[in-house]
Formats: structure tokens, C-alpha cells, sequence
């Protein structure tokens, strides 16, 4: 099996206020939210900014009380997310499969309790080999 990852998609970042850590983020790193995934900008949901160039992303979720926990999300095309679950699985690792209606994600932890996501936005595909 020859398993792929295209990329770190993005990180796991808990703020208390979205409004102020966009606007701190912006005026000092540069970052600017991503528009196209606006839809998930509401409560439990992450803000999702990135850098200039659009490679870098954080995905800040807004937390009354905010904990220091990160999650490192890995992007994958929909074929790599398929071979991707298949080989967590045989490994036993428990899986938590989310439709997120713009992508779909694979969240697994590692023996540390580490959070780990494998992500791609060619959900449809996706769902087309649930719908089998």
C-alpha cells in the first residue's frame, strides 16, 4: 500500500474571541479568513484564516475557556483518504469519521492522546465510496 499526504492542511487553535484573534492575527502575521469556508464559522466551528500566500492555515475555534491543545491536520486527496482509513483501521485505531458538507475528515489519536486529522476537500468522491 502506497500511502500519500499532500500536506499539513492546518492546525487546531483555541482562542476566546474570534473577532480578536482575527484582527491580532491579521495585523500581525498577515492572515486573512478563507472566505469559501465561511460556512463553518459558527458555534463549535472553526474560523479558518491563512496566510498570504494561502498555504498556511489555522482553523481558531472560540472557547469560553480556551485549552492549550493543537491538532495537526494533514491534507489528502480522496483516494489517499480512503487508503488513508483502510490502513488506520488495520492498525485498530478508533476512528471518528465527520462529513463536514464542504470536506471530510478522519481524527484518530496517537498512544499519547495526541489529535490527529486527515482531511480532504473532495468530499463528493468521498461520499460516493460511503454510498457503495
Amino acid at each position: 500500500m502506497n500511502l500519500k499526504l499532500d500536506q499539513i492542511d492546518h492546525v487546531h487553535v483555541n482562542v476566546a474571541s474570534w473577532s480578536e484573534a482575527e484582527q491580532w492575527y491579521q495585523e500581525v502575521l498577515g492572515f486573512k479568513r478563507v472566505e469559501r469556508l465561511m460556512p463553518w464559522a459558527i458555534k463549535n466551528g472553526p474560523l479558518t484564516i491563512e496566510d498570504q500566500t494561502g498555504k498556511i492555515h489555522l482553523a481558531l475555534f472560540e472557547s469560553d475557556a480556551p485549552e492549550n491543545i493543537s491538532a495537526i491536520a494533514f491534507g489528502a486527496s480522496a483516494a489517499q483518504f480512503m487508503a488513508w482509513k483502510e490502513h488506520l483501521e488495520s492498525h485498530g485505531l478508533k476512528l471518528r469519521l465527520t462529513d463536514h458538507t464542504l470536506a471530510y475528515s478522519l481524527y484518530f489519536r496517537d498512544p499519547w492522546r495526541n489529535l490527529y486529522e486527515i482531511t480532504t476537500y473532495e468530499r463528493d468522491a468521498v461520499a460516493e465510496q460511503f454510498e457503495k
